[in-house]
């Protein structure tokens, strides 16, 4: 099963609170932390780790050409680069796993029905008068 991109993130996101996500970042930031903080944080991170993944992947494919020799000295950059290219994918699992079961388990609420009138309380009796003798 593929992972949920950045991008199939974001838009949950604006699903969720019904607007686009450079709106919901500038009223994260007129807000006290919170889950929308949470949730665009947890996006921004998934987004930085997958461009991490493309650059890391990219630098080991320019390393690996077959048209280049391997010496000693680039065998440190290939492990370096494959540790990191493990470290990028690892964070990006973990962000998608976590913002896919967050998003999972919030739900888009309409707005509040409005609620029925109060029920008057019912008439009290009027006090009886003190019996004579």
């Amino acid at each position: 099963m593929p992972h949920p991109t950045s991008t199939e993130i974001a838009g949950r996101i604006e699903d969720l609170y019904g607007a686009p996500l450079a709106d919901l970042e500038a009223c994260a930031q007129d807000q006290p932390p919170g889950m929308l903080s949470a949730l665009l944080g947890m996006h921004t991170d998934l987004a930085l780790a997958e461009r991490s993944i493309d650059f890391h992947r990219e630098h080991l494919s320019r390393l690996l050409n077959p048209d280049r020799q391997i010496d000693r000295h680039e065998v440190s950059h290939l492990l370096d680069g494959a540790r990191r290219l493990a470290e990028a994918v690892a964070t990006r699992d973990a962000q998608t796993k976590s913002a896919s079961a967050v998003l999972q388990s919030l739900t888009r609420t309409s707005a509040p029905a409005p609620s029925p009138p109060p029920v008057p309380a019912p008439p009290r009796p009027a006090p009886s008068a003190p019996r004579s003798r």
